[in-house]
């Protein structure tokens, strides 16, 4: 029972600690995207502010997998950016972050024939076809993305019903 217990209990903490750091990572990319940061100082302590108690090195391995780095704004200062990411494009009037992970993309989808075309909100196309992309839906063989648009090509003898049902687990508000 104590090994079983053991086993339970590390299950738990992988989700969790998962789950966390999926959270904080697109916290970084929010942040990142809508404010001038210019240091890991800087970016630690809005990731304070958001509720995340983390260290320098830990927030150094995040940046790295997010592969930020640093680039010149018009004024000669350094700040952190994300690479080549429609989504998250610098917007001038940012949002609460918690409010803007709350948002769906997601608008609508349509098929003909082996092809389907969903609709997102302009600039989450890309972070979508990603998640699809990375789900290995047995139903779809790619996604193409624009900025508010994807295009998939499904699998031959694929219903859409399996490619609904197959991206309403990975597509927010897809039913």
């Amino acid at each position: 029972m104590h090994k079983y217990n053991y086993l339970c209990n590390r299950l738990v903490y992988k989700y969790t600690y998962m789950k966390v750091k999926k959270d904080r990572l697109e916290t970084i990319r929010l942040i990142v995207s809508n404010q001038e940061i210019g240091s890991q100082e800087e970016l630690l302590g809005e990731l304070r502010k958001e509720g995340f108690q983390l260290t320098q090195a830990t927030l150094s391995r995040d940046l790295k997998q997010l592969k930020v780095a640093k680039a010149a704004t018009m004024q000669g200062n350094y700040v952190y950016v994300l690479p080549n990411v429609t989504m998250y494009k610098r917007v001038s009037t940012p949002a609460q972050i918690k409010e803007m992970m709350q948002v769906p993309g997601f608008l609508s989808i349509n098929f003909s024939g082996n092809m389907g075309v969903i609709k997102t909100r302009p600039g989450y196309a890309s972070s979508i076809a990603y998640n699809i992309d990375s789900s290995n839906i047995p139903f779809i063989l790619g996604t193409i993305a624009g900025d508010d648009t994807i295009f998939i090509v499904i699998r031959e003898n694929s219903t859409e019903h399996d490619v609904v049902s197959a991206l309403s687990k990975v597509v927010p508000n897809l039913r």
